[in-house]
């Protein structure tokens, strides 16, 4: 009876998460607050049928970046980054920040899940990928 019951409540309250742009990286999923904007919305188009696979490199000691083979709306201002940090970087890049830069960026979203130093310790030791789902 229990298991009826419980059912019956994810078949009315089904996770939100199912609707949701997921991200992974070298397979490890991090949960990340996307933004609201015309970039994110076009990643989400562009991933609804496909996962991406976005093969990324280090750069600066601070950051992974990865060309995401498309190009996403634009909305680039100057703004600092922090560990977590998602963003898209002239209009077909993808760049994972484990510390920080200042430049002008459009915001994609914020890991939320990880402390800096998980952060650190999952994109500072060599290349990574990315794989993006919907």
């Amino acid at each position: 009876m229990i298991q009826y019951f419980i059912a019956g409540l994810i078949d009315r309250f089904p996770a939100e998460e199912n609707n949701a742009l997921k991200m992974s990286i070298n397979s490890t999923p991090v949960t990340v607050e996307w933004e609201d904007n015309e970039a994110v919305a076009a990643l989400k188009a562009a991933v609804k049928d496909k996962p991406l696979t976005i093969p990324m490199s280090m750069y600066g000691g601070f950051e992974q970046v990865g060309s995401l083979g498309m190009s996403l709306p634009r909305n680039d201002t100057r703004i600092t980054t922090s560990p977590g940090d998602v963003i898209l970087y002239s209009g077909n890049q993808m760049v994972v920040f484990y510390g920080s830069n200042t430049w002008a960026y459009t915001r994609l979203g914020h890991i939320t899940d990880k402390t800096p130093a998980e952060l650190t310790q999952l994109l500072s030791n060599g290349n990574v990928t990315i794989t993006l789902t919907y």
